[in-house]
């Protein structure tokens, strides 16, 4: 009992302090990183103060975040960007690792180390922190910019080494002789076990995530996605090989599904968690007094990120026929190191090629670079930008040209949903749908639409489906909590997105209004209101009297004003005649009257005389028609346009 005591309260120690230290970090505008580290720091057995009982008992929960993360990074990678920026990735990346670790060993010769912690050191400075620079990216806005598509490249081949660099850093435990052997040995049995395992992976994992993601239990699809990730990495362990390697091989398989980004969204937070204890944790190890002792090596290895990395990738940049300009800035974003540094020297470490000594350094140093970094990068004050100023927008021939525009997005695609398509097909208006039925995404797909499954609630879904570039959000969601949940991711990715919203219930419109949604629509007061006329129209009742009654009775739903115009205009009737010959035998459906004018067509006089009350909308029309139709003066001006008449307006008597 009193060891289970123990562990709660070291238990909820760690996260107090990883909260603090997060939220000193941000308040002062930095990485969270550098705030758990720092918190890690404080609760630690080498600092005076509140500390954890046994740092080690934790290490478990570090081990997960490291398989956390590597299977998020899987899931995220993209062969795709990869490939847009191939010259500088594929070719230059691996040059610019190789000549970081060859800059290290001199380094490592002034500061009296063996060859090979020279060039592990070299190989944990050389790989800059994804999570903090694609952050920083975000932040700046310039993440879709020439020289961020070229850091997102180079850093995804970092991934790459990295995940390489894990199944290779044991084999340089062997002895000498043996190592070369011991490396042939460690890549044959990567590909010897994990190629067979991967061809199986590529087949089951997506049709089991489909069939966990039709009972849209999700829930049970969040429990499938950890156990694929902790039971792959585990499966590497069981093998020899790195977990690292497991967890990010299991998120590749996952990337290639059409559920990869409601996997992601699921285990992102899970991940945040056990990342933050994973931080916190490397703090705890890190001893204050031994970094002072190692201060040369400290001052030393961040001369060697700060001015050597940045040199070495400037000059691949620019090698690989990038301007001046984008080699530069890229460069500069390239001067840090983080997690993965951390990965490859505990790595290094449990298996007695680094010292503690060096390990600390290597962690003092990602601190101190990740705080420079942010200093001369995520703000580029001034001197840096006239340092860099160029023609930022020149692309080399590797660079793709845009995707293309994504004007609206659609949260959910059942029948509302897909009549909003019909008529952003019929207007040409690309459009992303996002829906948790894979039916519903199949189906978008086959019209040539985005789609992306997952739950339009997680901002991380809407962002994949265009929703922080488009120019209108439509939920149609039909459950309210959903709708709700959506309207506030919606709101807080882009505060000036307008977001339409069906609702069902009235008590439900004031809270959606509340919480940002542009215009609420409720069917049942549209369908009420739509039989009310046509039962007018029916009975033939006075035009201007069902027209009367039709604004009063709209006076009493606010909400079905819009429907009217954009600031409650009357409804005038109007008398238009066919005069365009292009509409000659279209029906009113493939015209799209109603969705190109808005106006409704109440009924059609043939040239004959013969009237048609309500016409269908497979009605075909003929020149010479007479329209009497319904709608505001600018729903009717635009209607007179379509069908090539000036019309004045017209009231039966």
């Amino acid at each position: 009992m009193a060891t289970e005591t123990r562990f709660i309260t070291d238990l909820g120690l760690l996260f107090l302090a990883a909260l603090g230290g997060g939220l000193l970090a941000q308040a002062v505008h930095q990485p969270l990183i550098v705030g758990y580290i720092l918190a890690g720091v404080l609760i630690g057995p080498f600092t005076p103060g509140p500390t954890l009982s046994d740092p080690h008992t934790f290490q478990l929960f570090a081990d997960v975040g490291v398989v956390l993360l590597m299977f998020s990074i899987g899931v995220e990678f993209s062969v795709e960007e990869l490939l847009r920026v191939r010259k500088v990735a594929l070719a230059g990346a691996p040059v610019g690792i190789a000549l970081i670790v060859l800059l290290t060993i001199p380094v490592g010769k002034l500061l009296g180390w063996t060859l090979v912690q020279s060039l592990l050191a070299g190989a944990a400075v050389s790989v800059a922190s994804t999570m903090v620079l694609l952050k920083f990216l975000l932040e700046r806005g310039e993440l879709a910019t020439l020289y961020g598509r070229v850091v997102v490249g180079i850093t995804l081949a970092e991934d790459l080494a990295v995940v390489a660099m894990t199944v290779l850093i044991p084999a340089l435990a062997s002895p000498g002789e043996g190592r070369v052997a011991a490396f042939g040995r460690a890549l044959l049995q990567a590909v010897v076990l994990l190629g067979p395992l991967l061809w199986l992976a590529r087949r089951a994992v997506p049709r089991l995530l489909a069939r966990v993601a039709r009972s849209r239990n999700m829930e049970l699809f969040l429990l499938v996605a950890l156990s694929i990730a902790i039971g792959t990495a585990a499966l590497t362990a069981g093998l020899g090989l790195s977990i690292a390697l497991g967890a990010f091989l299991a998120g590749l398989v996952i990337s290639e599904s059409e559920f990869a980004h409601e996997a992601l969204a699921r285990v992102l937070p899970v991940r945040d968690i056990f990342v933050a204890i994973f931080f916190v944790s490397i703090g705890t190890l890190i001893r204050p007094a031994s970094l002072l002792a190692e201060l040369p090596a400290v001052v030393a290895l961040v001369l060697l990120v700060m001015g050597g990395k940045f040199a070495v990738w400037a000059v691949v940049i620019r090698g690989a026929g990038y301007p001046g300009a984008t080699a530069r800035n890229a460069a500069l974003g390239l001067t840090q190191i983080g997690e993965f540094s951390y990965i490859l020297a505990g790595v290094a470490r449990d298996h007695g090629l680094l010292t503690a000594t060096i390990y600390d350094a290597v962690l003092a140093t990602s601190l101190v670079t990740i705080l420079i970094n942010a200093l001369i990068f995520r703000r580029t004050p001034r001197w840096v930008q006239r340092l860099v100023r160029g023609k930022e927008t020149v692309s080399p021939p590797a660079a793709a040209a845009a995707a293309p525009e994504v004007q609206v997005t659609i949260c959910g695609f059942g029948r509302v949903g897909r009549e909003v398509a019909d008529a952003l097909d019929a207007f040409h208006i690309p459009y992303a749908v996002v829906d948790l039925d894979p039916e519903a995404t199949r189906l978008a797909r086959a019209r040539g639409a985005d789609a992306v499954f997952g739950d339009a609630g997680k901002e991380t879904i809407l962002r994949h489906a265009g929703a922080d570039r488009a120019r209108l959000a439509v939920v149609a969601i039909p459950e309210f909590d959903a709708a709700r949940r959506c309207v506030t991711a919606l709101r807080a990715i882009r505060p000036d997105l307008p977001i339409l919203v069906r609702v069902h219930q009235h008590r439900h419109h004031a809270e959606l209004s509340e919480i940002g949604a542009t215009e609420v629509v409720q069917p049942e007061i549209e369908a009420a209101l739509t039989i009310v006329r046509h039962s007018l129209d029916l009975l033939g009742v006075d035009h201007r009297l069902a027209r009367r009654y039709m604004e009063g009775a709209r006076a009493h739903w606010p909400e079905a004003m819009r429907s009217e115009g954009a600031s409650g205009e009357p409804l005038q009737a109007m008398e238009i005649a066919v005069r365009d010959p292009a509409l000659e035998g279209q029906s009113i459906e493939q015209a799209h009257i109603r969705e190109r004018s808005g106006a409704a067509i109440v009924s059609i006089t043939r040239t004959d005389g013969r009237e048609i009350v309500n016409p269908r909308s497979d009605e075909r029309l003929r020149a010479g028609d007479r329209l009497l139709v319904i709608g505001t003066r600018e729903q009717l001006d635009a209607l007179r346009h379509i069908c090539g008449e000036d019309g004045e307006p017209y009231f039966p008597g």
